[in-house]
């Protein structure tokens, strides 16, 4: 997916060689961020969606792997649907098959997005595979401003939910209308001049028509998402939240039924760089995950100040599906995904999508069999049958850290290498703690593996725990594809189910804990 570019930056690491002093709140601070069991959830490239839950049958690899997620966290991650290819598709009533039309695919593009999507029924009802209390949105057409287009596309969008029993517990959260607006200039969907006072009126045209054959309503379930734009100025002039509201979104009658806004960003392009361990370490630093998120705080706080959720609708690495240079293949990614995502909940961010189509080489989950490499888009001596990708691991180290805890808090760590997250309870009780050692170790290092060693401390009175769990994220190297553990086991497996035997110990907490570069550790306390 294209983006903006975000940020200038220049990482600087400083390597620790001495023990740092760890303070822990035992009860949740004041400044704490509440964070939701779907927090890491995914957005999904529209044009071959049904290779994800499946077509006519479930795709039992990517139930698994979502249920994984569930299991951990307490609910499934939550999907969006459309993206690019949002803005390409047409629905035909009847239609029996997809008719989809692809670019060929190059060494920059291995497995392109459609150019041209048709839709019938049975491409929203694949839904029903999903697993069961799934919460979907849905994206519809706008760049065609085909009216009728959108109407209709929505319309068997409601249709297919309507026809889920209720034991599915599925349910259609919000209608997108169009995917990053801000860009049809640039790709022939506006004119030149097209601004964001118009794109309000147009918006407000469509989002009234769509309401008139989905159920959406000051009284329903289903509700819009606003935004979807790939940057924002943050002013009220430009395409932003802010721009949004000052113009009157809000004020319209489907306006008033936005209950979302959603950011689209990702951390750059991956071009020009350096080599494959300065762009790992780039993406992965301490520095770097913070600058980018913050960027978007006066948005956050002007989507809250009109009592609206604030979401990353659409995320990921490096844009254009991943860089040859990094995408998610590498296992430095695992580490970057964990600290993105609990970092963007301190802001005020509620819930993070990250983007996946078939092929991607940012993906989390490759959802069905590859003929072609996704590095280079050269045919495969042997298919490529479904598997997870290293940054699967930081989405399963996020939902165990979240599950059956209610409230995350930053914990200030004097290093540029270190980061660390607390966890509450609902209760405001201390439950665990996360710790990144974002200093990278690459294979052509050449170098022994530094460590940083942690002195665990509780800066309130109370009961403090006197022993913790450690359950280790082992990575052989950041710029390693395979063989990362968690607590010792894999989900590099066939069906996408953890296998191996499960390594966690328990010590005192007084002993502190050593974590290797290119490491995460989650603390489980007990007294």
């Amino acid at each position: 997916m294209l983006s903006t570019i975000i940020l200038s930056y220049i990482v600087s690491v400083t390597f620790q060689a001495c023990a740092i002093n760890v303070f822990i709140p035992l009860t949740a601070p004041t400044n704490s961020s509440s964070i939701s069991p779907s927090h890491i959830s995914f957005s999904i490239e529209q044009d071959r969606w049904t290779d994800w839950p499946g077509a006519t049958t479930k795709n039992e690899f990517v139930s698994n792997a979502l249920n994984n997620l569930a299991s951990l966290a307490g609910e499934p991650p939550r999907l969006r649907i459309g993206a690019d290819s949002e803005d390409r598709t047409n629905f035909q009533p009847g239609l029996k098959l997809t008719e989809t039309v692809f670019a060929p695919p190059s060494a920059a593009t291995p497995y392109p997005e459609a150019e041209s999507v048709v839709v019938g029924e049975a491409f929203y009802k694949a839904a029903q595979n999903l697993l069961p209390g799934t919460h979907v949105t849905w994206g519809v057409n706008f760049k065609a401003l085909n009216l009728t287009a959108a109407f209709l596309e929505a319309g068997a969008i409601a249709d297919a939910f309507t026809s889920f029993p209720a034991s599915s517990g599925l349910s259609l959260d919000a209608i997108e209308i169009g995917n990053e607006a801000d860009l049809y200039t640039n790709n022939g969907g506006r004119p030149a001049n097209f601004t964001i006072a118009q794109y309000v009126t147009q918006w407000t045209s469509f989002a009234s028509n769509v309401s008139l054959t989905v159920p959406i309503g000051p009284n329903t379930t289903t509700k819009f998402w606003g935004g979807a734009f790939a940057g924002s100025d943050h002013s009220s002039t430009g395409f932003s939240p802010q721009g949004l509201f000052a113009n009157g979104i809000l004020s319209s009658t489907p306006g008033n039924l936005i209950n979302t806004i959603s950011q689209h960003v990702y951390s750059g392009s991956g071009l020009g760089c350096g080599s494959i361990s300065t762009c790992i370490q780039d993406l992965m630093s301490k520095a770097f995950v913070r600058g980018n998120l913050s960027q978007f705080i006066p948005d956050v706080a002007a989507t809250q100040a009109q009592g609206l959720a604030y979401v990353l609708g659409e995320t990921n690495s490096y844009f254009d599906h991943g860089t040859n240079v990094v995408g998610n293949v590498f296992s430095g990614a695992a580490l970057w995904a964990l600290d993105y995502a609990l970092f963007a909940s301190l802001l005020g961010i509620e819930r993070l999508y990250f983007h996946e189509g078939v092929g991607y080489k940012y993906n989390f989950i490759q959802p069905v069999t590859l003929n072609l490499s996704i590095v280079d888009g050269t045919p495969l001596a042997e298919p490529l049958l479904p598997h997870i990708q290293p940054a699967y691991y930081g989405a399963i180290v996020t939902a165990e850290a979240i599950g059956k805890t209610g409230r995350v808090s930053e914990l200030s760590i004097n290093s540029d290498v270190v980061s660390g997250y607390a966890f509450y309870t609902n209760e405001g009780q201390l439950s665990k703690a996360v710790f990144v050692n974002s200093e990278g170790f690459f294979s052509n290092s050449g170098a022994n593996r530094t460590s940083v060693h942690l002195d665990i401390n509780f800066a309130s009175t109370g009961q403090s725990p006197s022993h913790m769990s450690v359950k280790r994220l082992e990575i052989g190297h950041a710029d390693d594809t395979d063989g990362l553990t968690w607590g010792g086991q894999t989900y590099e497996t066939p069906n996408a189910q953890v296998s191996g035997t499960l390594s966690v110990i328990t010590s005192d907490v007084g002993e502190g804990l050593d974590i290797p570069a290119t490491q995460a550790v989650l603390l489980t306390f007990s007294t």
